[in-house]
């Protein structure tokens, strides 16, 4: 059983840096039930352009017989502030023009998602999370929250992301965010301002989301009397233009900020000692071959977060691993979830 909701927040919504939004909503849905001791809680945070239809997206790890199924669990996922899928948005209604946002919302963070999800939290009455779940832009905001709140989360999975966004992943979205200002339109005020722009930008991020084994791979010409109409150019013109069906420049353009501001030392002692303050089980998972979060970032992570255990995967698919390598992500999960519950059995019998 589904459920597709939007949580309207009654109360001014206080951003990181001081700005303040009115009627903040944030899209979500849930799968299954809460149970009756309310520990059946699986969170998934979601990446750059997904939405809240977890099952639908990350297949094979969540869905009815998987690991993470409805039957069993009770699972939110929850549209990021500044998404295109339903929650609060630069396409939003600014209260006080009647006019779309558009460039005049405000920036936000990573912690700002967080907050507002947090407030999702409090509003489904939930007050544990047993699994809290995201990969890349979703598991910063899984590591924010687990610092933000260190007694809601039981266990944190963190899946090719990183404490702070590294200087070359900020390069490959200001170069996205570059390709999008060159479109005059994007300054336009207009829900579609920004597509061929969009659409560039999009032909960037692939670059660092795949690998160059991948693109021989899939991408390699048959035939050896080509000069041009290659199979890669069709490629990116065509995840390009898919990107600019289902999206909106202006949400991309916030949303790659926000990525960009990620650090969880920021206004606290330092990066080692917020990681030092997780208190949840983690297990921190990383792609070898990860272009743009290289296996380095969650190595750190495993070395700083306490009693964290550290796996990486092999995949053609560099980043996008952690979306595709389902069968793989099982295994780990499913196996550290059963360590997990096995030593706070042995704890039990310990303080009993």
């Amino acid at each position: 059983m589904s459920n597709t909701a939007i949580y309207k927040h009654s109360k001014q919504f206080k951003l990181e840096n001081g700005r303040k939004l009115r009627h903040v909503e944030i899209a979500y849905q849930t799968y299954g039930k809460l149970n009756a001791k309310k520990d059946n809680v699986i969170w998934a945070c979601h990446a750059l352009t997904a939405n809240a239809d977890v099952l639908d997206w990350w297949k094979g790890l969540f869905g009815s017989n998987d690991l993470f199924n409805p039957e069993e669990h009770f699972i939110v996922c929850a549209n990021v502030l500044g998404s295109h899928y339903g929650s609060t948005s630069p396409l939003s209604i600014n209260p006080v023009t009647g006019q779309p946002f558009y460039l005049a919302f405000p920036e936000f963070t990573i912690r700002d998602l967080v907050a507002a999800h947090r407030l999702l939290a409090q509003h489904l009455g939930i007050d544990e999370i047993r699994v809290l779940i995201g990969g890349s832009l979703g598991g910063q905001q899984a590591l924010e929250w687990a610092i933000s709140d260190t007694s809601i989360v039981k266990n944190l999975i963190l899946i090719a992301t990183n404490a702070v966004h590294s200087p070359w992943g900020i390069a490959f979205n200001e170069s996205q965010r570059l390709a999008i200002s060159t479109d005059r339109t994007f300054y336009a005020q207009q829900p579609d301002g920004g597509l061929k722009g969009l659409k560039t930008a999009r032909s960037i991020a692939l670059l660092s989301y795949r690998t160059y084994d991948a693109y021989a791979a899939t991408q390699l010409e048959s035939v050896n009397d080509k000069t041009s109409s290659f199979r890669a150019s069709s490629y990116q013109n065509y995840q390009g233009e898919k990107l600019c069906k289902r999206f909106n420049a202006y949400s991309y353009w916030y949303l790659s900020k926000a990525m960009d501001s990620h650090n969880v030392g920021r206004g606290r002692q330092s990066v080692v000692d917020a990681l030092a303050s997780v208190k949840a089980n983690t297990l921190v998972i990383g792609v070898e071959n990860d272009v743009l979060f290289p296996l380095s970032e969650q190595d750190f992570l495993a070395r700083h977060i306490p009693g964290a255990a550290f796996h990486s995967i092999k995949s053609a698919y560099g980043h996008d691993g952690f979306l595709i390598e389902t069968d793989i992500l099982t295994n780990m999960i499913g196996n550290f979830l059963k360590e997990s519950i096995n030593k706070n059995i042995i704890k039990l019998h310990k303080t009993a």
